[in-house]
């Protein structure tokens, strides 16, 4: 078991998707304070809003929602790695995905049918094109599910179910991995202080501040459980515990209590 710090600096490369805001930027921070001067790729939209004249970031616009996204940032990623990084192991951080809470289909189709492939096929593609590179050099993949994916999230429908299928693809992932030098984890985080719930339609403070983490709190139990060896964490105690709940009763009864929870805490709450 190695500490945060010899976890990080271990890596000889880092990538991250969605690095411009929320839990991505956080992983960037994190890692160039604890791994200066290690390269780091961004893969998303918008440059990351943090100071990158300090930093070894190299940014690769890409929008994962897009038919050929993922394919164009591998093959940007992987040139970019063969030219410039030194060998050793590359961490891969599965970070993009976003939500649309109301009652399915809203807000519209498309906004969900996109949802499906910046949250389950971007992140399987992505890693798809990467895998014989990871392989080869070794390294890790953290994969960002969420609490949802441990069961049905009525008002958040397809997005739980997104999030229900990349917890059980890294772990299974993991098991096939096992004995390559390689491994993942997923790391299921609950309310967290992001642009989440307003991209997902809800107001700011639909979440109290006692209920959720900061992203800063999230990345640092995810490099620890990395650290640890770990195959999953759900990050905060309230959450594992929320969790922990949920998996033992019949899936029909969680649902209920999910719906009655969800309707009254947040349907007062979504933006007009």
């Amino acid at each position: 078991m190695s500490s945060l710090s010899e976890e990080v600096t271990r890596y000889a490369a880092v990538v991250v998707t969605g690095g411009s805001s929320g839990i991505g930027k956080s992983f960037i921070e994190l890692v160039a304070t604890v791994h200066p001067g290690v390269l780091i790729c961004n893969l998303s939209r918008r440059v990351p809003g943090i100071n990158l004249s300090q930093l070894n970031v190299r940014h690769v616009p890409c929008d994962l929602s897009k038919h050929d996204g993922p394919s164009m940032g591998a093959g940007a990623v992987l040139r970019i790695l063969n030219d410039e990084a030194s060998p050793g192991p590359v961490l891969l951080i599965n970070n993009s995905g976003f939500g649309a809470y109301g009652v399915f289909p809203e807000p519209n189709l498309g906004h969900q049918l996109e949802m499906l492939d910046v949250n389950i096929r971007a992140v399987v593609e992505l890693t798809g094109h990467l895998l014989p590179c990871l392989k080869l050099r070794g390294g890790a993949i953290i994969t960002v599910a969420s609490t949802a994916a441990f069961q049905p999230t009525p008002y958040l429908a397809a997005y739980g179910a997104t999030k229900a299928f990349v917890l059980h693809w890294s772990l299974a992932l993991n098991e096939e991995l096992r004995g390559t030098g390689l491994r993942t984890l997923a790391v299921c985080p609950g309310p967290t202080s992001t642009e989440f719930f307003r991209r997902a339609g809800l107001k700011q403070g639909s979440v109290a501040d006692s209920l959720g983490q900061t992203t800063e709190e999230v990345v640092r139990e995810s490099l620890q459980a990395l650290a640890k060896g770990k195959a999953l964490v759900v990050t905060g105690w309230k959450n594992k515990v929320m969790t922990a709940f949920s998996t033992k009763l019949p899936k029909p009864w969680v649902t209920r209590i999910s719906a009655w929870v969800l309707r009254r805490w947040r349907l007062s709450k979504v933006s007009a």
